[in-house]
């Protein structure tokens, strides 16, 4: 069974940056297309960033780009997220996802195709 377990959330103030990680772990054959996706309280779950089964293609939600980094962290199978300019409404827990098939990044903006969810990490942004 793969397993993703996310690490580097926290609390930061308004313009401050942070830098969340995900690491992999189980039987993985081959190359996982990776992201973000983050849940505020009382909102549904929304897609943040991909990248893509190579690493080499990113794609962000509007409310992040420009802001945001998606990238491996330096090993296969593995997925940080630079966030830097921070706001209050980044607030949310920041889930690590995976997915087995290589597809485009754009399709990654869907939750449904996903097959691996890490637990979650929380960042909370003070205004």
């Amino acid at each position: 069974q793969v397993q993703l377990v996310e690490s580097g959330g926290g609390l930061v103030h308004t313009g401050e940056s942070l830098r969340l990680s995900c690491a992999t772990s189980g039987r993985i054959v081959g190359s996982l297309g990776m992201g973000w996706w983050r849940q505020a309280p009382g909102k549904e779950r929304e897609f943040v960033a991909a990248l893509n089964w190579d690493g080499g293609i990113t794609y962000y939600a509007d409310s992040v780009k420009g802001r945001f980094t998606v990238s491996r962290c330096g090993a296969k199978n593995t997925a940080c997220l630079e966030m830097s300019n921070l706001r209050p409404e980044d607030t949310a827990v920041y889930f690590c996802v995976a997915v087995r098939s290589a597809m485009s990044v754009q399709a990654m903006a869907a939750q449904r195709v996903y097959d691996y969810w890490g637990q979650g990490t929380q960042v909370t942004v003070s205004s």
